[in-house]
C-alpha cells in the first residue's frame, strides 16, 4: 500500500501535476495575510494584528521531512510572539500520513503552545474518509501519549478560511 502511495507521489513530483500550485498564495493574499514563505508544497502567511498564522498546503502528499521543515519554519514565526491562532488548510491532501500527524500533534503543537498559539483551526479535505482517519489517528495518539496538552488547546474544524 505505502509503496503505491510513494510511487504515485514520485510520479506527481516528476511531472509536477499539482492543481493547487498557485491557490495557496492567492488564498494568503485574498484573506489579506502577509506572505511569510512559499514553496511547492505550501504557502504560509500571517496577520500580526489578528494574531493569526495561516498555512495552506498545495500538494496531495507532503513527505514527512518536508512537512517537518514547513512546520519548523512556522515555529520560527510563532516564536516572534504575538500569535494565538494557527489555521491549517489541508484541503489539497489526498494521502493521510500517521507519523506526520503524530509529530505535529504531540511535538509541534506543544512547542508553539509555549509561544502563545492555543487556537488551532483545521480545514480538512472534503472526502469523508479523511475526516474519519483524522479521528481514528487522534484517538490513537491520545491513548499513546496520555500526557499530551490537547486539553489546553482550542481545536476546531471548519470548511473554509473565512469560517475559521
Amino acid at each position: 500500500m505505502l509503496k503505491g502511495v510513494i510511487t504515485k507521489y514520485r510520479d506527481m513530483e516528476s511531472t509536477n501535476t499539482s492543481t493547487a500550485s498557485t491557490n495557496g498564495e492567492s488564498l494568503i493574499i485574498k484573506h489579506q495575510f502577509d506572505p511569510y514563505f512559499s514553496d511547492r508544497f505550501t504557502d504560509v502567511g500571517f496577520d500580526r494584528k489578528k494574531g493569526i498564522i495561516l498555512c495552506v498546503l498545495k500538494e496531495p502528499y507532503i513527505p514527512i521531512a518536508k512537512f517537518k521543515d514547513i512546520f519548523n519554519q512556522v515555529e520560527v514565526l510563532a516564536k516572534e510572539g504575538g500569535f494565538n491562532k494557527f489555521i491549517f488548510d489541508k484541503r489539497s491532501l489526498r494521502a493521510f500520513h500517521q507519523p506526520s500527524m503524530e509529530w505535529y500533534f504531540i511535538e509541534w503543537k506543544k512547542t508553539v503552545y509555549a509561544y502563545g498559539i492555543s487556537q488551532h483551526r483545521k480545514i480538512l479535505p472534503s472526502e469523508e474518509w479523511f475526516g474519519k482517519m483524522v479521528e481514528i489517528a487522534k484517538d490513537q495518539i491520545l491513548e499513546k501519549y496520555p500526557d499530551n496538552i490537547v486539553h489546553l488547546l482550542d481545536i476546531k474544524y471548519f470548511d473554509s478560511i473565512d469560517e475559521s
